[in-house]
């Protein structure tokens, strides 16, 4: 696509996002979303072929299936109105504690995560968190962020279709992979809490116990030793804060495991 035929598109959507007004998270919180579903989940879709092109994916059957296991349990409680069918997930073979996903239903999890998430329901806490990161359309929201404030062009440019050099880079990079890619655009503390917030009420939805959530940061923070944070801390910082708002959180979702439990959702994922 001709580099003037990107821009049209992003003026264009542009103006039909000023005309729409602002969106809102599942939250109630205000947001500007520039891209259509359609064009983020291309967007989606591409980089992870990517990912998957240049990492190595793993093909250990056991683990796969026990994380396969996780992500299908916590999966199941998205309500339909997210109009997501169905999710792709893969393993990555890496030392590298991380995870994430993506637009179109694309989950990636690395096999270093496991060290750190030790059971099933640690495991939970950051699918759960990565996946409503998608649900309230984050990348969306940064990628619209980024373009409005003119700071963004190459990344508004990738969005709607180009895939090389910097502008490939500079998408995956607000998709939520800048690490691997060298470009780090973490999403805001604001989106952070939401995806807090939200990922402990869908994990216990799906029957994983939402306390294991404190545990899951604590081992991250512990995991750093005093030298270079895990990868998924350097876009998704854990502090006494964060930790602190998990625990007060608690009383909010307890109940929402306990009636899932009573329900008969009772994962039962080994690693």
């Amino acid at each position: 696509m001709r580099a003037s035929s990107l821009s049209r598109l992003a003026l264009t959507a542009l103006c039909s996002a000023l005309l729409a007004g602002c969106a809102q998270s599942p939250t109630g919180r205000n947001q500007m979303l520039l891209f259509s579903p359609q064009q983020m989940n291309q967007l989606g879709a591409d980089s992870f072929t990517q990912m998957k092109q240049q990492e190595k994916v793993s093909t250990d059957a056991r683990m796969n299936a026990y994380v396969g296991c996780v992500a299908k349990a916590v999966t199941a409680q998205v309500p339909a109105s997210y109009g997501i069918t169905s999710w792709e997930v893969v393993v990555f073979d890496s030392k590298e504690i991380n995870a994430f996903a993506l637009p179109g239903g694309k989950i990636g999890v690395y096999s270093g995560l496991l060290k750190v998430a030790k059971n099933q329901d640690q495991l939970a806490t950051v699918i759960g968190h990565e996946l409503t990161h998608v649900l309230a359309q984050h990348s969306n929201e940064r990628l619209s962020r980024d373009q409005l404030t003119g700071i963004g062009l190459a990344v508004a440019d990738a969005a709607i279709g180009s895939s090389d050099s910097l502008g490939g880079a500079a998408t995956m990079a607000a998709l939520g992979l800048g690490v691997q890619v060298g470009i780090a655009l973490p999403y805001g503390r604001t989106q952070e809490s939401e995806a807090d917030r939200l990922g402990l009420e869908l994990m216990a939805r799906a029957g994983f116990n939402p306390a294991e959530a404190v545990t899951l940061w604590q081992n991250m923070s512990a995991a750093s030793g005093g030298k270079a944070p895990p990868q998924l801390l350097s876009t998704h910082p854990s502090d006494e804060n964060r930790i602190a708002e998990l625990q007060a959180q608690q009383a909010e979702v307890q109940p929402l495991y306990q009636q899932a439990k009573a329900s008969g959702l009772v994962p039962q994922c080994k690693a």
